[in-house]
């Protein structure tokens, strides 16, 4: 299963050859419910096939064209998921991605991958990261507005999963062993205290410190291409050291005081919200700000027409756009003479005209910004500032 990032969008987008298929379900990750989730990809497949179907394959043609999904469908399979589950087929090429959003069901078949539903993970709207740090254990875990998960450190070859392992073939010679104590800090990262050293040493800090310069390049790969909040756990001496030695451009200053290791993923989750819930909230609330004042002074750098901001967006003119999450808008449009047709209901051959602006104004550079219905107090279901 691929990680998603915008690195993994532009692998879709170059994937959509011939027909696309798109499905979303959410799944239930334990208890009795569980027994739903291949029902309900069952039921999906199914309107899958339905779909290739009217795109122009027999019923033969469409089966063998979805037998790579159906070959997930297994008891190892299902056993672990996360809250949604998304599945992308093209000829040739199937991607998966277990995700911490749940979805409405939903199946597209068309040109291309259906890929709007995921934008509150895309675009960060709604996305954070906890690193919790502690001398025994590092954690991270990855929450939404509603919920919090684990991410899974062993997949992450890079990343030092404690103190110990950092160090651990660092000065051989010296073969440095150490236990821990609280050195006076009370419940927390314990001060290690290295053997023939005293506590609290600037070699302990310097310990710490390669420790944590370690555990910034590991997590480079996960992190890389993405543009959400990160948030730190810790006991309070240990984060301004973690900042100093952190390079991801998006980690946040303010963090959870406290010991990692004894806080639940819940407790973990309560208290980074409301660090990072203020954070999402100036962001959209200044780019509806922007808008609104483009609209009353410069009207030509704004727009909520949506023929011109799928072709703005697709010419790398879209800065910031607001789309409607939940609304598909039917439609094709044409690149060679920049032609734009909206349809009331899908046609044969349509493309969701909000999710092809999203996808474009991503992969120019811009920022999406999910949102309610008429949220901008405008009725269409999108809107945009232009770059010029």
């Amino acid at each position: 299963m691929a990680l998603l990032s915008k690195n993994e969008l532009e692998t879709l987008v170059n994937s959509a050859k011939g027909h696309c298929v798109s499905i979303y379900m959410p799944t239930v990750e334990a208890g009795q419910e569980i027994r739903q989730n291949p029902i309900r990809f069952k039921n999906l497949m199914g309107e899958a096939e339905k779909g290739l179907i009217a795109n122009g394959l027999d019923r033969a043609e469409a089966v063998r064209f979805l037998e790579p999904a159906w070959q997930l469908d297994n008891v190892n399979f299902w056993r672990y998921q996360n809250h949604g589950l998304v599945i992308f087929l093209a000829d040739n090429f199937i991607r998966y991605y277990r995700v911490p959003q749940e979805f409405a069901e939903l199946v597209v078949v068309g040109s291309r991958f259906h890929l709007k539903p995921l934008l509150p993970l895309l675009t960060g709207d709604g996305q954070f990261y906890v690193l919790g740090l502690s001398q025994n254990q590092v954690r991270l875990l990855e929450g939404t507005r509603d919920r919090i998960q684990e991410v899974n450190l062993n997949s992450l070859e890079e990343v030092p999963q404690s103190l110990a392992e950092a160090l651990k073939y660092d000065d051989p010679e010296k073969q440095v062993q150490y236990h821990s104590s609280d050195g006076g800090q009370g419940v927390g990262f314990p001060s290690p205290i290295y053997h023939g050293q005293g506590v609290g040493t600037t070699e302990d800090k310097e310990n710490i410190k390669r420790f944590f310069d370690k555990l910034d390049a590991g997590l480079q790969e996960f992190l890389r291409s993405r543009e959400v909040p990160l948030v730190l756990a810790g006991v309070e001496y240990l984060q301004p050291i973690y900042q100093e030695t952190n390079s991801y451009p998006h980690l946040l200053a303010e963090g959870i005081n406290g010991n990692p290791e004894n806080m639940v993923p819940q407790d973990l989750h309560d208290q980074a919200w409301a660090i990072v819930q203020p954070h999402f909230q100036q962001a959209q609330k200044d780019a509806a700000n922007r808008f609104h004042e483009f609209a009353g002074n410069s009207p030509e750098v704004v727009s909520s027409d949506v023929s011109e901001i799928v072709k703005a967006a697709f010419y790398q003119r879209v800065d910031t756009l607001f789309v409607t999450v939940g609304h598909q808008q039917w439609g094709k449009f044409n690149r060679e003479n920049n032609a734009v047709e909206l349809h009331d209901s899908e046609q044969p051959g349509d493309e969701d005209l909000l999710d092809l602006a999203a996808l474009h104004t991503l992969l120019n550079g811009g920022t999406v910004f999910a949102i309610a219905p008429h949220h901008l107090d405008t009725p269409a279901p999108l809107a945009a500032i232009f770059r010029y």
